[in-house]
């Protein structure tokens, strides 16, 4: 199974998410694993970086570690070395150094015991561990990549698909892009979006200046306020405040950040040409990102697995198989009707489309699909 070369539509493997005797959804994501040839992606010998999301501490939507090591196991089949990565995180939760993240991933389950394959923080201790990768797009120069996924041979990114506050959703591309990118990398994309706070609705209870990675945010007369010049736009007050008082005021439009995401997705793949390819789990459908001390409830059933070498086939393909479902009750679309755009619904400000089509346009890949269900 080659790459697309951009003649026609990629191709993407789905599963659903129906088991029984013999058969398991472990099972099935071998079968796509083997069925979207991604271990033609892998030669013997290959230090193989297996991209994931560990989950933040109270976080349980993440993909379950059994999972991984269906996963490892077949790195291992095709000869190479695998090991488990992420980077460091910009806010301060408990993966924004290498100590804080190792322990996070192996109370979520992401032992080597279970796992059978070692955890490596791919930016290092502090987050300083990048290389500095030349893309020459609009909006950036070069990019920096975490040095472990930089140096590693191949890569195989397993991806859960879920909804974002500044992306509208968070799949294969963003996983790549922003999950690659090296602490001061990722405050590079972030730097175009501050929050505003809604002194109507704030309750003066300081949650966000606690968390704050910035020391930009204080209370004062019982209301949050920003301190614009120290503002790194990471955007953690957004989801930490409880009352929904304080949102996104965008310096620039919301397409930007998406499209330094896909850049940066750009500077990941660059030197893996035909080294790459994807799993994403379309389960457990949440409206925010994994990097929360919480899940929200789903908003969809969960729909099943993907495969491809494609980063932008599996992403469209994912959200239009979310869209065609009616949400679930009891989540946050919860009165909207049987919304047709999910994510727009969650985040009318965004405008998720951008970062696909600005991927299809640099040449990281296309959004028309063949869906193969196996």
């Amino acid at each position: 199974m080659a790459e697309n070369t951009g003649r026609g539509p990629s191709p993407v493997f789905f599963a659903d998410m129906r088991a029984g005797h013999g058969k398991s959804l472990l099972d099935k994501v071998e079968a796509l694993f083997e069925k979207a040839g991604l271990q033609q992606a892998i030669e013997p010998g290959d230090l193989v970086a297996v991209k994931l999301h560990f989950g933040e501490a109270g976080n349980t939507g993440y993909i379950r570690p059994q999972f991984l090591r269906r996963v490892v196991n077949l790195v291992k089949k095709a000869g190479g070395l695998p090991f488990l990565t992420d980077a460091n995180t910009l806010y301060f939760g408990t993966r924004s150094n290498a100590v804080d993240h190792l322990q996070t991933a192996i109370l979520n389950g992401f032992d080597f015991a279970v796992v059978d394959a070692p955890v490596i923080i791919a930016d290092g201790l502090t987050g300083k561990d990048f290389i500095s990768v030349e893309v020459n797009r609009k909006n950036f120069k070069e990019v920096k990549i975490a040095s472990a996924v930089y140096h590693a041979d191949a890569l195989i990114a397993v991806t859960h698909f879920k909804g974002h506050e500044m992306t509208g959703f968070g799949g294969v591309l963003k996983n790549l892009g922003m999950g690659c990118g090296s602490r001061s990398g990722k405050q590079m994309m972030h730097s175009d979006v501050l929050p505003s706070v809604n002194p109507a609705k704030c309750r003066g209870c300081d949650k966000c200046s606690r968390w704050c990675p910035a020391g930009a945010i204080g209370v004062r007369d019982k209301v949050s306020v920003v301190d614009t010049g120290k503002c790194i736009g990471c955007g953690e007050c957004t989801v930490t405040c409880p009352y929904h008082a304080i949102g996104i005021n965008w310096k620039t439009e919301p397409d930007i950040i998406q499209e330094k995401i896909v850049e940066y997705a750009q500077g990941v793949l660059d030197n893996k040409k035909g080294k790459y390819g994807f799993i994403t789990f379309a389960t457990n459908i949440s409206p925010d990102c994994d990097c929360y001390g919480w899940s929200d409830a789903p908003l969809v059933r969960d729909i099943g697995i993907f495969a491809s070498r494609d980063p932008v086939a599996i992403d469209q393909a994912c959200i239009d198989l979310i869209n065609r479902e009616k949400p679930l009750p009891n989540n946050r679309l919860e009165g909207r009707g049987n919304v047709q755009d999910k994510f727009r619904a969650l985040y009318p400000e965004i405008d998720w489309s951008r970062q696909l089509s600005y991927a299809e346009e640099i040449g990281l890949g296309t959004r028309k699909y063949e869906l193969i269900k196996i």
